[in-house]
């Protein structure tokens, strides 16, 4: 598949679950549209931003970071995106090595998009790529309980406020889009 193509298909997912501007006191986010927040954009107009800026932040400081074009199956790079998005690069990438640990990659979970976790995603891919999707989608939702039970513990009101969103990003692999 093109780049641009899977690049496209990931944006385009991450879009139907970022939606529009949103300034929402519990967001630790803040000030947020189409999944750019004001927390990590300082200097962008968030509420005049277009979807072909965001999109162009996406690609350069997502997908390219990621390496995602290296991803053999654009439905695992397109999941890997989202997450990152959601959760930031770092943890994303954790997310992919823990999954692929599970599965049984020897692999140190550092955060980086190395060679050694690309070969194994890529193995993945090629091996059984729903397989992997999976186990990204579990280790996602593992991150996604502890920072709700995180909260809970916290006494933060409402912990549990962003719970339903974050499960609908737990997506069917090959979902029609």
């Amino acid at each position: 598949m093109p780049d641009n193509v899977a690049f496209d298909l990931a944006f385009g997912q991450t879009l139907g679950h970022e939606g529009g501007y949103s300034n929402d006191p519990d967001d630790p986010g803040g000030e947020t549209k189409f999944g750019i927040s004001k927390r990590q954009y300082p200097n962008e107009d968030i509420e005049g931003l277009t979807i072909e800026r965001a999109k162009e932040i996406y690609r350069r400081d997502y997908w390219d970071k990621l390496r995602l074009d290296e991803v053999r199956d654009p439905e695992v790079a397109a999941e890997i995106f989202d997450t990152a998005v959601n959760t930031g690069i770092g943890p994303a990438i954790k997310i992919a090595q823990r999954a692929l640990e599970f599965l049984g990659q020897a692999l140190v979970v550092d955060g980086a998009m190395g060679a050694q976790t690309l070969t194994a995603l890529n193995d993945w891919c090629v091996r059984d790529a729903e397989v992997l999707f999976k186990a990204l989608n579990g280790e996602q939702y593992r991150l996604y309980r502890t920072i709700v039970e995180g909260w809970a513990r916290a006494g933060k009101k409402n912990p549990f406020k962003f719970s339903a969103g974050w499960m609908r990003r737990i997506q069917a692999y090959r979902e029609v889009t």
